[in-house]
């Protein structure tokens, strides 16, 4: 983990709903920040071994974690799970006070985005969409890239706190254009990985030493973050770690299907889908998006 500087804001009384892969540092960050931070976890467990490294809270469900909380924060898996925990009598909104905002992390439909963000208006609360990129080291190094929706005042406030966890915050529109954004993020992914997974195949089978070869086209016009740091552990046959197969299935299904409400056409991004899907049935649902290489194998 690298040693994240924390810009000085004034504490905020927050809550942070989903202390998964991605939420337990980024909770973490909030906390070395100096928030005071309460968490919620569908496995309390994982919320109690929070609470014992940061010394905060946790409370039973979602309603009582948001209560008086001026910020709640969520990072959950879908749509489903996002309605979950903030609908209904144990839901955030239920818990939480006029005037505070719900900032939710979770990669989801832009529609959902729009319906919380019109649910949360009668009962006096503020939502903004807020998808993030960067992967699990990016939330342990407290250098993610938010993608945010909704309304200035709201995103206003956030950002600062946001900033604790994040080299990047950024309002891009309305409710809703967070999650647009974080679909064009990773359209432009997808392509890349496959792009770079046919070039080592490629490089391979041309019996070129492709760790040079990487190490020289990367200073010039093929350089992306994908080969900087996947290209050396895809040369290693390592694909335990990073962003998961099974979670870019259902982001890229996010992409396809706003993609056939908004009339863009994406052949590239169907076919890389089809291919993650190859993966999938060979049992690789776990395995990170560069696994895409032992399609070519």
């Amino acid at each position: 983990m690298t040693t994240k500087t924390y810009d000085p804001t004034p504490p905020r009384t927050v809550a942070f709903i989903g202390v998964g892969v991605m939420g337990y540092p980024m909770a973490g960050h909030l906390a070395r920040a100096g928030h005071r931070v309460t968490v919620y976890n569908r496995s309390a467990a994982k919320a109690a071994q929070w609470v014992a490294e940061h010394g905060l809270a946790s409370a039973p469900t979602p309603a009582t974690a948001s209560a008086g909380a001026d910020i709640v924060f969520v990072c959950v898996g879908d749509d489903d799970d996002l309605r979950a925990v903030v609908l209904g009598e144990q839901g955030a909104f239920s818990g939480m006070k006029r005037g505070a905002i719900l900032v939710d992390h979770t990669t989801a439909s832009a529609e959902v985005a729009r319906e919380l963000s019109a649910l949360s208006q009668p009962r006096g609360l503020h939502f903004v969409d807020a998808p993030v990129s960067g992967g699990n080291l990016g939330a342990i190094n407290g250098t993610l890239t938010v993608m945010c929706g909704g309304d200035s005042a709201s995103f206003d406030t956030m950002r600062p706190v946001a900033m604790a966890f994040g080299k990047a915050v950024t309002l891009l529109g309305a409710s809703g254009a967070g999650q647009l954004a974080k679909m064009v993020n990773q359209t432009a992914i997808a392509g890349l990985v496959q792009g770079l997974a046919e070039a080592i195949a490629f490089g391979q089978k041309a019996g070129l030493d492709m760790r040079t070869v990487l190490d020289v086209i990367g200073k010039g016009a093929a350089q992306s973050w994908q080969m900087d740091n996947r290209g050396p552990t895809m040369l290693a046959g390592q694909f335990d770690f990073g962003f998961a197969v099974d979670w870019m299935r259902k982001d890229l299904g996010l992409v396809l299907d706003e993609a056939k409400r908004n009339g863009a056409r994406l052949p590239v991004t169907a076919l890389v889908d089809q291919f993650y899907a190859d993966i999938q049935a060979q049992g690789g649902n776990r395995l990170d998006t560069s696994s895409l290489l032992l399609r070519l194998k």
